[in-house]
């Protein structure tokens, strides 16, 4: 079982918390105006969450329609059709000046180019709107939560509720919620996989002592 202390600099003044490794426990404490047994007042968790936002990354605009329309014709066989379109059509009217019987069966071809155009285009901005809805849908209901330690009562909340002193309380087998400082383990060893930040595929060993300011 450990403790860490949330301290995200996300949003911070340069130089306030870019340097939380190399502070000791108490001094980072002081500087945070938190105490690690008693945490954050409900007050405090508003005013700070109002000054720096929500534990998340802001999420991308939306694709607009007009961009999934035409993401649609990105592709080469599609723009060969669109130019076997536009020939077609072309033909279809210098044939029209030179047989006037023929004139309607002249546009047969290019206007079923078109429609086959337009059908892929229709069902491709479907797909797309679907797979987005999806993902957005899957995200609200896979939502990493915290446990934390606020009025000297531990809580369980959502991890993007987390605010910048946030005592954490973490287990063994849990996901980091947010960018953290280590002040206690209450284990012989503590070890974190960050293979999603670094590549490293063995987990490192973390430790509550300050390190160098350039680490």
């Amino acid at each position: 079982f450990f403790d860490l202390l949330c301290s995200s600099i996300f949003g911070m003044s340069s130089g306030s918390l870019e340097d939380a490794h190399a502070l000791s426990v108490s001094q980072l404490c002081s500087l945070l105006e938190v105490e690690p047994a008693v945490g954050l007042s409900s007050p405090e968790v508003v005013r700070r969450e109002a000054r720096w936002g929500k534990n998340e990354t802001p999420e991308p605009p939306k694709t607009p329609t007009w961009r999934l329309i035409l993401n649609q014709f990105q592709d080469l066989l599609v723009r060969i059709l669109v130019a076997a379109a536009a020939v077609s059509f072309g033909l279809a009217i210098l044939d029209r000046g030179e047989n006037a019987d023929s004139s309607i069966t002249a546009f047969v071809e290019p206007l079923v180019i078109v429609l086959i155009l337009v059908a892929n285009a229709v069902v491709g901005v479907w797909q797309e709107s679907g797979a987005e809805a999806a993902i957005a849908a899957l995200k609200s209901y896979a939502t990493p939560t915290a446990v934390v330690v606020r009025e000297g009562r531990m809580a369980t909340i959502a991890a993007r509720d987390l605010v910048v002193g946030d005592i954490v309380h973490v287990q063994v087998g849990m996901q980091i919620p947010a960018d953290l400082r280590l002040i206690e383990v209450r284990s012989t060893t503590f070890r974190v996989n960050q293979s999603v930040l670094t590549g490293e595929s063995n987990e490192v060993m973390k430790y509550p002592e300050p390190v160098g300011g350039d680490s």
